[in-house]
């Protein structure tokens, strides 16, 4: 699931014209240019996870919307959120998928990806990009869905869906139990912890 994971990521990166470009189209440009990109990399195929989170910050996380995607984790909990919460959990939230999905970007391998026709309307605000990927290897593909917004900068993605699986749900359980034990600002500090804690072992290689 780890080179599953890292293509949700490793398909987005900016293109000048994004805002012009439909969302399908957009998603299947920018997937050679950032393969090319990870092939070119020895560091990021060696290992190197700090390397590949500063890829992810350059040319992927532009391309999510992260206030959203920590509010489908919240579910109901984020309206009882204050506007400076729901900043730090949107925070939060785009780091650790930041430093969880860098580690799978290491893993990347060449993969076949096959895009389903997009059936959407000219004046659509919300679509989804459904693909298939191909691993080597193995017979059966995993279907990847891109949950897309349009917004005034772009389109931008607010939920992957891998084998049918919410990538941004699949928090939900563990938001909720935290902030029924913790509170909501129990909750930000327990992801700011996690995420030092995974910064720590990077910084030691260092």
């Amino acid at each position: 699931m780890k080179t599953t994971f890292c293509l949700c990521f490793a398909l987005l990166a900016p293109l000048a014209q994004a805002q012009t470009v439909a969302p399908d189209v957009l998603v299947k440009t920018i997937t050679d240019e950032v393969a090319a990109a990870i092939k070119k990399d020895k560091d990021i195929q060696a290992g190197d996870t700090a390397k590949a989170a500063e890829l992810i910050e350059a040319k992927i996380v532009p391309h999510f919307s992260f206030t959203r995607m920590a509010r489908i984790a919240m579910a109901r909990n984020w309206r009882s959120a204050t506007p400076e919460q729901q900043k730090q959990l949107a925070s939060e939230f785009k780091t650790l998928l930041v430093r969880t999905y860098s580690t799978a970007l290491v893993n990347y391998k060449e993969q076949r990806i096959d895009y389903k026709p997009l059936r959407a309307k000219s004046d659509d605000t919300e679509v989804t990009v459904k693909s298939e990927v191909k691993q080597s290897g193995s017979s059966q593909p995993v279907s990847i869905d891109y949950e897309m917004e349009k917004t005034d900068n772009g389109w931008k993605v607010y939920d992957v869906k891998v084998g049918g699986v919410s990538l941004v749900t699949t928090y939900r359980d563990t938001f909720a139990s935290e902030v029924r034990e913790r509170g909501i600002d129990g909750l930000i500090k327990s992801l700011a912890a996690k995420n030092r804690e995974t910064d720590r072992p990077r910084a030691g290689k260092s």
